[in-house]
């Protein structure tokens, strides 16, 4: 009987370190995907422009080893909620690694949302602006499911934020007005899209795809270019 416990033991701890093995192989071998393509392909390398652009928002190091460009949204909910993990991440690699911001709108309030965040952005309230329009988000985001009889008025509510971030709401209605930034966010909605983009927020580490949206294979990818 004891011998055959301890054969049932073994077997048991064989089963987990194959299981252990097996993880890490399939964590390393997804997170190879790159940006470019195959050195034997005839298709021409995606540039890096098509990642970062020179008025893209940055946070961070300029001279940072690692860069993470963010495709979000900023009416999407799983941006809104993956956001604490990215500025926390930011913190933890403070100087070695800096975030850049491109745009993927793809809700009905995106556009303006955007809007009123670069608009804040040239009053100096960039990172205040994207960071309150997450955390207010159910306020003024399309919901899925039936929506409301009398929906939120989403430009007042902008407004209202920019007021509690002591902006200057005429500046940001002349933006607004003038539909100023929508070359730039159709930019970086094509960027995107010929990046592979399809959903967001999509994060790619020094032109590394993300995955799987998880803290630790982020960290991971982050760690792996460190070394490199």
């Amino acid at each position: 009987m004891k011998k055959e416990v301890k054969i049932l033991g073994a077997i048991a701890a064989l089963v987990l370190i194959a299981a252990g093995v097996g993880v890490n192989y399939y964590r390393n071998s997804v997170q190879k995907e790159r940006v470019t393509t195959n050195t034997n392909s005839n298709k021409p390398q995606i540039s890096a422009e098509q990642l970062v652009r020179p008025d893209s928002p940055t946070l961070g190091a300029t001279d940072a080893k690692v860069t993470i460009v963010e495709f979000l949204d900023p009416e999407c909910e799983s941006c809104a909620q993956f956001n604490p993990t990215v500025k926390k991440i930011l913190k933890e690699y403070e100087g070695r690694v800096r975030l850049v911001v491109r745009y993927m709108p793809l809700h009905p309030n995106s556009m303006l949302a955007a809007t009123y965040t670069e608009a804040a952005g040239e009053q100096g309230k960039y990172w205040q602006m994207q960071e309150l329009l997450f955390q207010r988000q159910p306020e003024w985001g399309t919901k899925h499911g039936p929506q409301p009889s009398q929906p939120p008025n989403v430009p007042a509510l902008f407004e209202k934020y920019a007021i509690e971030l002591g902006l200057d709401v005429e500046k940001i209605r002349s933006a607004v007005k003038e539909n100023r930034y929508f070359a730039k966010l159709e930019r970086d909605k094509k960027d995107g899209q010929s990046l592979g983009v399809r959903q967001t927020p999509t994060l790619f580490v020094n032109g590394r795809k993300l995955v799987r949206l998880y803290e630790s294979d982020l960290k991971s990818l982050i760690e792996e270019e460190l070394k490199n």
